[in-house]
């Protein structure tokens, strides 16, 4: 399956974490999001989302100055 990007530079909190949820919420199981994020909150907030839903955070990176989050939608 094909990665999705999911933009949310320049997004503060609670915002990418809320985004990140509509997107997962909404995608069929095996979906895997490229979330890529600028608010330091998120390295909090999206893990805690995973947990919550049940999803699989495969990998949490930094890249030029942005938070990288690899997240596999579980059915």
């Amino acid at each position: 399956m094909t990665e999705t990007p999911l933009d949310l530079k320049g997004l503060k909190c609670p915002l990418p974490a809320l985004k990140t949820r509509k997107a997962l919420s909404r995608a069929p199981a095996g979906t895997l999001f490229v979330v890529t994020c600028t608010d330091p909150m998120a390295a909090i907030d999206i893990p805690n989302l995973v947990r919550e839903t049940g999803d699989v955070l495969e990998s949490q990176d930094k890249a030029g100055g942005s938070l990288v989050f690899r997240i596999r939608k579980v059915g």
